[in-house]
């Protein structure tokens, strides 16, 4: 059975009135969400705080984390998200102060031992395997989609004003077309860091291994992250969950 330690830092930084972004932990490490809302006022602090609240509650309701299928756990993270899409829908067109609320979401679940990781939106999750840092996650972002196309290269979508353009999220019907989740398995020595877009704004992925590498405490490492990228520049907020591998 896999131990795991993790450190969560959120904030709201130095350029919004809100921190729209959330996360959320299970006690028992089954599960590591975070959320970035988008929306006026506070409804993208609502769209992210209903999918860190119902997709939690629906996991706990459809998944055995001791024995799961891996094609059943990935068919039952999918109705999870899209359970919790379908509630952001309905709230957006009930209530005209939510009205095009949207969130993104990336996480990772743990099911015996075994991880499956993915998301909607440009959330994401990373890994670090010895020397090897690597994104895990894929952006549903239209630079990402250009990227794939050949349109643009890696680093003219650092920049491109398209980067933050999603065309997938959840608040809209795409938001229930899957979370392409994969399975992992962790090996002792792995560290995971889950990041909102705040995240990657302010810094490069050099300097978020840099910063994974050197904390062995991984609450260290994500109050060492999100300043960072605050310090950075990003101007978003700024969230992090570190999650190591014993």
């Amino acid at each position: 059975m896999v131990e795991l330690r993790w450190g969560a830092v959120s904030i709201t930084g130095q350029f919004r009135e809100n921190n729209e972004d959330a996360y959320v932990v299970d006690s028992g490490s089954r599960y590591f969400i975070v959320a970035d809302g988008m929306g006026g006022q506070s409804a993208g602090e609502k769209a992210s705080e209903l999918a860190t609240d119902v997709v939690p509650k629906q996991l706990d309701v459809l998944i055995d984390f001791d024995k799961e299928e891996s094609e059943t756990v990935v068919r039952k993270i999918d109705e999870a998200v899209s359970n919790a899409n379908m509630e952001i829908m309905a709230l957006s067109e009930l209530d005209p102060s939510y009205h095009n609320m949207g969130t993104t979401i990336t996480f990772i679940v743990n099911v015996d031992g075994r991880f499956f990781v993915g998301g909607v939106g440009d959330s994401r999750v990373y890994r670090l395997r010895g020397k090897t840092f690597e994104q895990v996650t894929k952006d549903h972002s239209l630079t990402q989609a250009l990227v794939d196309a050949k349109t643009i290269s890696e680093e003219e979508a650092a920049t491109h004003r398209y980067r933050n353009v999603l065309y997938k999220y959840l608040g809209t019907k795409e938001g229930s077309t899957g979370t392409e989740a994969q399975e992992m398995q962790p090996q002792p020595g792995d560290r995971f860091v889950l990041c909102s877009d705040g995240v990657t704004d302010g810094i490069d992925d050099n300097e978020l291994k840099a910063l994974l590498e050197r904390f062995d405490d991984p609450k260290e490492a994500a109050e060492a992250i999100v300043p960072a990228a605050e310090k950075g520049g990003s101007k978003d907020n700024i969230t992090c969950i570190v999650v190591h591998v014993h």
